[in-house]
C-alpha cells in the first residue's frame, strides 16, 4: 500500500495554517506533516520533517517567499505549489515563482475562511507534483533559453497554418521554452495552460516581454495572426473558429472538461475540426490525459503532432496518454520542439 503524500504548509496566517492541515488531512493518501509561519522556521521543519510537497504563501514576513524559493530550489529542490493572493503584485510574484520552479500556483480567497473551499483544488494540485523530477534550479539562467531563436524564410509563406499547444503542470516553464525559440514570422499560435483566472494575463505579459511574437491574453473573437500566440484565459475555454479565411477564438465559459477550464482538448478539438490539416499540435507536460482525445481528432484530421518526452517533462502524463492514443508523430525533448515544429511547418 502507497504510504501518503507528506505536505508542509509555509504560510503566516495562522488561520490558513490550521485550515490547510485539517482539510487537507481529510483528503485521501495526504498527509500534513507541519507547519511554518516563516521561511526560517519552514528551513528546520524541511530537514526534520522530509516533505514530499510544500504549499508556500509568497509574501511573508523576516523571508519574502520569493527569496526562500530561490534558495530551495537551487540547493534543496523539492515540488512547490505556490499560494498567492489575486492582486496584480501577487500574480506577477506567482509568475516569478513558476520561473524559479515552482510547479503549480493556486490562487488564495479573499477571506481566510474560505480557504475550507480550496482543498480539493490543492489536494489534486499535490497529487500532481508528487514525484515530480526536479533538478537544482540557478536562478541566474531562469530566463536564458539553452538554445538561439531559430530562423527561418520560408515560415513567411505558411500564413493559413495554425500551431495549437496544451500543457498543465511545469507548463509555464516549457511554454517558456518552446515561444522563446519560435521565430517572429512563426503562424499564429493558440495556447492553453491550465492555470487559475487572474494569473494568465501575468503570464502572456511575461512571455511577451521574452518571446520574439507577440503574446497576448485571448479575447473573444481575436484573430489567429502569423507573428502572435493567444493564451487562454484562466476560468474560460478557447476554441479555434474560422470565417473564410480569417482564423479568429473563440472564449467562453462552459463545464469544466477533465476538471480543467481551460481544457486542452476542448481546443484540441476545434483546431481538428476548422484548421485539420493545416495544424500542427504540440502537447507538453502534465498530469492527467486532457488533450490526448483531441489530439488523436487533429490526427485524424491531418494534422502533424509533437509531444514532449519523458526525460524533460516534470510530469509525464498527458504526453504519455497522447502517445498511447496514437495521436503523436513525434517525441522530442523540450530544447527541441520549437526547431521541430518550424522544420515541419517549412514542409507542410
Amino acid at each position: 500500500m502507497p504510504r501518503n503524500i507528506k505536505v508542509l504548509v509555509v504560510d503566516d496566517s495562522a488561520v490558513v495554517r490550521k485550515v490547510f492541515s485539517e482539510q487537507l488531512s481529510r483528503q485521501r493518501g495526504i498527509e500534513v506533516v507541519g507547519t511554518a509561519p516563516d521561511p526560517y522556521v519552514a528551513r528546520e521543519k524541511i530537514v526534520k520533517l522530509k516533505p514530499d510537497v510544500i504549499t508556500l504563501d509568497i509574501e511573508m514576513p523576516r523571508m519574502d517567499g520569493i527569496t526562500f524559493l530561490k534558495k530551495l530550489m537551487q540547493y534543496y529542490p523539492l515540488p512547490v505549489i505556490i499560494v498567492s493572493s489575486l492582486t496584480t503584485k501577487g500574480s506577477k510574484l506567482a509568475l516569478e515563482a513558476l520561473s524559479l520552479g515552482a510547479l503549480e500556483v493556486i490562487s488564495k480567497p479573499g477571506e481566510a475562511y474560505s480557504v475550507g473551499d480550496m482543498s480539493l483544488q490543492l489536494a489534486e494540485k499535490i497529487r500532481a507534483v508528487y514525484g515530480a523530477k526536479l533538478k537544482p534550479v540557478n536562478s541566474r539562467m531562469v530566463e536564458r533559453p539553452a538554445e538561439g531563436i531559430i530562423e527561418s524564410k520560408a515560415l513567411s509563406a505558411t500564413t493559413h497554418k495554425i500551431i495549437a499547444v496544451g500543457a498543465s503542470t511545469g507548463g509555464t516553464e516549457a511554454i517558456k521554452q518552446v515561444l522563446m525559440r519560435l521565430p517572429r514570422n512563426t503562424p499564429g499560435v493558440v495556447v492553453v495552460q491550465h492555470m487559475p483566472a487572474q494569473f494568465t494575463t501575468s503570464f502572456a505579459e511575461r512571455l511577451n516581454e521574452l518571446c520574439p511574437m507577440n503574446v497576448k491574453e485571448a479575447v473573444n473573437g481575436d484573430t489567429v495572426t502569423t507573428g502572435q500566440a493567444l493564451i487562454a484565459p484562466g476560468n474560460y475555454h478557447m476554441l479555434l473558429k474560422r470565417s473564410g479565411a480569417r482564423y479568429y477564438v473563440e472564449v467562453k465559459t462552459g463545464p469544466l472538461v477533465h476538471y480543467q477550464r481551460p481544457a486542452v482538448d476542448v481546443l484540441f478539438k476545434s483546431v481538428a475540426r476548422y484548421a485539420g490539416a493545416n495544424a500542427l499540435g504540440i502537447i507538453l507536460t502534465g498530469m492527467g490525459k486532457d488533450g490526448a482525445a483531441g489530439m488523436l481528432d487533429m490526427k485524424n484530421a491531418g494534422a502533424v503532432n509533437i509531444a514532449q518526452d519523458e526525460r524533460s517533462s516534470v510530469v509525464f502524463g498527458m504526453p504519455k496518454e497522447a502517445i498511447a492514443a496514437g495521436a503523436v508523430d513525434y517525441v522530442q525533448d523540450i530544447h527541441t520542439i520549437a526547431a521541430k515544429a518550424v522544420s515541419i511547418l517549412e514542409t507542410l
